[in-house]
This record gives structure tokens, C-alpha cells and sequence, in this order.
């Protein structure tokens, strides 16, 4: 029984205790109240009746006379008169008072009052012996009335009281609640803080919970900033920052190889020229903070620090990835004036910094891609370029001419409803955990992957639609087989948006039982504004039973200790990290230090892009809880 109802039926018990006690009580005092005067009261008037007829004449008519006048006042119920030897010489008697008085209330009353008696003289001889009761029948309304009136009062004073008492209960049920919703967060690993209530022992278990998330968060923070810095000495550049060239290409040849929207933008390359004369004229130190500082306004150029991607190929090359960049027009204006400034810091030494754009997509050849790059390259580094830039827009046929018939095609095919591709997530004894479903839409008579539509989807604001549709497609899927629960994809945009959160639990509501089949990933690439969004939907559609992840979660991602008590079910780490893991023991570091620090809070880890056995028997040794990727087979 919860402690709310036990302290309810307390409190009811209480009043109940009260009532009866008081009744019982008052009732008690008043019939022995009552008894002694009607005792009193039947002496007395024995007596005076007694002592009158001892003056009169022993006529036994008039002696019926003077006790007819008597009994006629309507006070007795029995007069009786006996000779010396109980003979009844004179009786008159009435009928017992019942009025509305219930017969079980007599019976519990029931007034044990003596009758009173007196001797008849005559002269000095004793003539007889006058026994008289009077009628007390009337004392059981008095009495009914008396109980009437105190259960009145009392559930007036109850319902008062339990009006006062149910403010109390309120009072303490709503931070017990909070308290009793904090204990199942944290033994579901979901370590949340709350306001500290008032109550003082409610504060006390309060606190030591509260203590207990925040070590946890800090806890978090510190492993993950050691993991950060572990990441850093393998995988970058120690003078730059940037990543180092192997692991640079790894994650280019993953992105490439994926149907993902990422897979999609443009790639910058910078060549600092004279590389030795700079070490020469500034000296070896400023020429690092040269270099440091021409990666920081590289990166700069992504919309958010998560999304660039930047590596030194060699001493005086750097490399930038730009997903879901399309437009150079836009990019050019912006890395004139970061290159420009990264010149302006050594105006003595005329420092030319020759740069390279390319657009790539999905299943480019990496190699032939760092070809035209390099062909890009020396056309700028030659002496009779006009500028130090150079573009090569990528030859491919674009589905559509232009923005207005992308437009209508992407709203159409959103219409038409979206299809779900499967793809198997699996665990180390190869049962399926649940299946990826990227969407699908029909564009120019064929279905096109993400990587095809996504950049367009983003630039018209139709993410929370597609999301919309796709859900929609998953839930129909689900009523023909719920036999395993899908993976669907949401963007930034879409769990920022108030208005598609509340129509997709309203989705969600009408199918409850699928709904649990369902598991939501976002990307990584999550900002403090996105993960509070991602707080919000996941209060949202928690009590659904649906899941939540993370995906493309590279090494570089810090922001665990953010996400302690959002309750996610796993995280997916990118393929960039997963490609070789079996011939790379860094990456097994990395990767083994991610999956402890995920098991801490309950979070399953899940490998992304695995395409071989041996990554897979490799991924499995480390900690991983589970795989996907072109090498699974369910």
C-alpha cells in the first residue's frame, strides 16, 4: 500500500476515533447524568406522595383520588400502592414513550433507574408501601437529538479537516513524487537533479540523490574529457590540431562509402607555400601558431565546430570536409577573407596559401577525388593563375533543373509516402536488435537514397514532413510485422520543432503497442539547444515505451555527460571509427573507452559501417554491444 494511502486512512481512522470517542462519551455521561436525576427524582416524589397520603384518611378511594391526581401530570409511568403484605391495593400505569427514537438506540441505551418506594403510616402503624417510576422514556429523544447534533458537528469538522488535510497530503504527495520519479531515473540510469523540497526528510534523500547525479555528471565529464584527450595524442596533429592523414582518409572513405546526407558537400584544400622559409624568417614557434591558427579559421568555415572536418595530409597541405555544403558562391567569399587573414600574420613575408574546392558525393572514388583536388591545387599554385583559388564543380546530371521543380518533386514524393530500407542491427550472438530503416523517396521514377535528397530537404525546411512520413510508413510496417523494432533517423530540425513533437506523439498515442517497437536516432552533431530539445522529446514519448539513440558518433564527441539524464538506449559510433579497428589498436582504445564509459549509464554501443568479419570479432572484444553495416547479416 503507498504511503499516501496509508496516510489517508490515518487520518480518516483519526476523525472516526474522534467521532466515536466523543459520542460515546458524551452519550454515557448523559445517561448516567440522566439516571441519577430521575433516581433522585422518583425518591423524592415517592416520598412527598408517601407523606401525604400518611396524613389522610386510609379511604381507599380517596387515596385512588390523590394518586389519580398524581399520576395525571403525565410525569410517571407506574404508581403503585401495596397492602403490608404486597398486595397491589391501587395501581395506575401508562404506556412507554417511543417517538421516533429507533428501537436499536433504546436498546443500546436501555436507562437501569431504580423505582422509588415509600412507607404509608397510619398513625404508628405502617398501612402500606407506595412504589413510583416515573416516565423517563422521554430521555432516549433527548438523547437521539444530543446524537444527531454531535454527528452534525462532527462531519462538518471532518469535511473542514479533510479539506485542511488534503492540502497537507498535496503537499507532501508532490515532492514525494518527484523524489519517488528521481529513484526510478537513477535505477534506470537516468541520473536527473531535482528542487529540494521542504519536507525534512524528503530534503534529506533529495540531496543525497542530487549529490549522487551531479558526481555522476562530473564523473562523465572527467572520463570523457581523458578519452578526449586520449583521442587527441592518437589521432591529431600535436602542433595543429588537425587529424593526422590516416585517420583523416579513414573517415573520408567512410563517408564517401555511406548513404548518409554527409556524404554530400565540398572539399577545401590549402597548401601553405615555402614551408622552410617561413621556419627560417618567423622561427619554428611562430610558424606552429601560424599553422594552428590557419586550421581554426578552416574549421570556421563549417556551420557548427561539430561539423568540421579538418586533416594535415603532409607538413604544408591541410584538408576540410564540408558536409551538406552545396553552394560555392556562398563558400568562396568566406575563405577569401579566412586565408586572407591567416596572410595579414606575416605581411613581410609574402606567404601565398594556393587553395583547392571540390564538390563530392556519395560513392565518389576517394582517389580520384584527392586527383582533381591536387589538379586544383597547382592550377592555383602556378605563377600565372589569377587567383589563388581554385573550384571544380563535380560533373554529375542533377535530377532537377532547378529550386521550384526540386520543390515540387521532394513535396510530392513526401505525399506519396516515403519506403524503408533494412538494415540489420545485430549483437554478438547474431540476434537482431532492431532495424535501421533509412527512407526512401521516389525522384525521377526511381527510388533515391538520403544522400540524393537530404541537402535539398534541409535547404526547403522539410525535415519535420519527411520525419513526419517516414514515422507514418514505420508504424504501417509495424501492423503487418512487430516482430522487430525500427530504427528511424530524425533530424535537428524536426526534435526542435514544437509543433512536430506534438504531432508525432499524437501519432504515437493512437498506436501504443507499436509505438514500443520504435526506436528514434538523432545525429550527433547536437548543439545545447538541440540536446535540450532532445531532453524535452524524449519526456515526451518515454512514457510510450519508444527508444532513443545517438548515431554517427565520432571519438570527438564529448557530450555524454550532457546527455546522463535524457535515458538514451544507445549510441552508434560512427564508421570512420570502426574501418580496421581489427589492425588499429588506437582505435580499439578509443572504442573500448567509449563502450565503458556508455555501460556506466546503461548505454548499449553499436558499431556503424562494419564491412568484414574481423572488424566484427574485433568490435565484439572491446565492448561493443552491437553492429550494423554492409559486412551484417541478420
Amino acid at each position: 500500500m503507498s504511503l499516501i494511502k496509508q496516510l489517508w486512512l490515518a487520518i480518516i481512522a483519526l476523525l472516526l476515533l474522534s467521532f466515536i470517542g466523543s459520542l460515546a462519551i458524551s452519550i454515557t455521561s448523559s445517561r448516567d447524568y440522566i439516571e441519577q436525576e430521575v433516581r433522585i427524582k422518583n425518591e423524592d416524589n415517592a416520598m412527598a406522595l408517601a407523606l401525604s397520603m400518611s396524613q389522610l384518611d386510609k379511604d381507599v378511594v380517596t387515596l385512588e383520588l390523590l394518586m389519580s391526581a398524581q399520576f395525571d401530570t403525565g410525569y410517571y409511568r407506574r404508581i403503585t400502592l401495596r397492602d403490608t403484605e404486597g398486595q397491589v391495593l391501587i395501581e395506575r400505569s401508562a404506556n412507554e414513550y417511543s417517538g421516533d427514537v429507533p428501537a436499536w438506540f433504546r436498546n443500546v441505551i436501555r436507562f437501569d433507574v431504580p423505582i422509588g418506594t415509600a412507607t404509608i403510616q397510619d398513625g404508628w402503624r405502617q398501612f402500606g408501601t407506595l412504589e413510583l417510576e416515573s416516565q423517563h422514556s422521554f430521555a432516549y429523544t433527548s438523547l437521539w437529538r444530543i446524537m444527531l447534533e454531535l454527528a452534525g458537528w462532527f462531519l462538518l469538522a471532518g469535511a473542514i479537516s479533510l479539506a485542511i488535510a488534503t492540502v497537507v497530503v498535496r503537499g507532501i504527495k508532490h515532492p514525494l513524487v518527484r523524489v519517488v520519479a528521481q529513484a526510478k531515473d537513477i535505477s534506470a540510469r537516468r541520473f536527473t537533479t531535482i528542487k529540494e523540497p521542504r519536507t525534512l526528510e524528503l530534503r534529506e534523500v533529495a540531496q543525497a540523490m542530487n549529490v549522487l547525479s551531479a558526481s555522476v555528471h562530473q564523473m562523465l565529464s572527467q572520463e570523457s574529457q581523458k578519452l578526449d584527450e586520449l583521442r587527441r595524442h592518437l589521432q591529431h596533429d600535436r602542433v595543429t590540431g588537425a587529424l593526422n592523414r590516416d585517420v583523416f582518409m579513414s573517415r573520408l572513405s567512410s563517408l564517401l562509402g555511406s548513404e548518409d546526407a554527409r556524404a554530400t558537400g565540398l572539399m577545401i584544400m590549402t597548401r601553405v607555400e615555402s614551408l622552410e622559409i617561413l621556419n627560417e624568417q618567423l622561427g619554428h614557434q611562430a610558424t606552429d601558431q601560424l599553422l594552428s591558427e590557419l586550421v581554426t579559421q578552416l574549421s570556421q568555415l563549417a556551420p557548427t565546430p561539430e561539423e568540421a572536418l579538418v586533416g594535415r595530409l603532409n607538413g604544408s597541405d591541410f584538408i576540410l570536409m564540408l558536409p551538406l555544403e552545396a553552394e560555392t558562391s556562398a563558400l568562396i567569399p568566406r575563405l577569401r577573407q579566412a586565408l586572407d587573414s591567416i596572410a595579414l600574420k606575416a605581411p613581410n613575408i609574402g606567404m601565398r596559401l594556393p587553395t583547392a574546392v571540390v564538390a563530392y558525393t556519395p560513392h565518389d572514388d576517394r582517389g580520384g577525388l584527392l586527383a582533381t583536388l591536387d589538379d586544383a591545387l597547382a592550377e592555383a599554385e602556378s605563377a600565372s593563375a589569377h587567383t589563388t583559388v581554385a573550384i571544380r564543380e563535380h560533373q554529375h546530371n542533377s535530377l532537377f533543373g532547378n529550386h521550384a521543380e526540386w520543390r515540387s518533386a521532394l513535396n510530392a514524393a513526401i505525399a506519396l509516402g516515403p519506403q524503408l530500407a533494412y538494415f540489420p542491427v545485430i549483437d554478438a550472438h547474431h540476434d537482431v536488435l532492431h532495424y535501421e530503416c533509412p527512407a526512401r523517396l521516389e525522384l525521377a521514377n526511381h527510388w533515391q537514397t538520403a544522400g540524393t535528397f537530404i541537402p535539398w530537404i534541409s535547404r526547403f525546411n522539410l525535415e519535420p514532413a519527411l520525419d513526419i512520413a517516414v514515422v507514418k510508413k514505420a508504424l504501417e510496417q509495424l501492423a503487418y510485422n512487430p516482430a522487430h523494432a525500427i530504427g528511424i533517423n530524425l533530424s535537428i530540425a524536426s526534435i526542435t520543432n514544437a509543433e512536430f513533437v506534438i504531432e508525432l506523439r499524437m501519432l504515437l498515442e493512437k498506436q501504443p503497442q507499436l509505438a514500443k517497437q520504435l526506436c528514434f536516432e538523432v545525429p550527433a552533431m547536437l548543439n545545447s539547444h538541440a540536446i535540450g530539445s532532445l531532453r524535452g522529446l524524449c519526456a515526451a514519448l518515454r512514457p510510450l515505451g519508444c527508444q532513443f539513440g545517438i548515431e554517427h558518433v565520432g571519438a570527438e564527441f564529448t557530450k555524454l555527460a550532457d546527455l546522463h539524464d535524457i535515458g538514451l538506449a544507445y549510441l552508434k559510433i560512427d564508421s570512420s571509427l570502426i574501418g580496421g579497428i581489427h589492425t588499429s589498436h588506437e582505435q580499439q582504445t578509443i572504442v573500448r573507452g567509449m563502450a565503458t564509459l556508455c555501460h556506466s549509464l546503461g548505454i548499449q554501443v553499436i558499431a556503424e559501417g562494419v564491412t568484414e568479419q574481423a572488424e566484427l570479432e574485433s568490435l565484439f572484444s572491446v565492448g561493443v554491444d552491437g553492429a550494423t553495416g554492409p559486412g551484417v547479416r541478420a
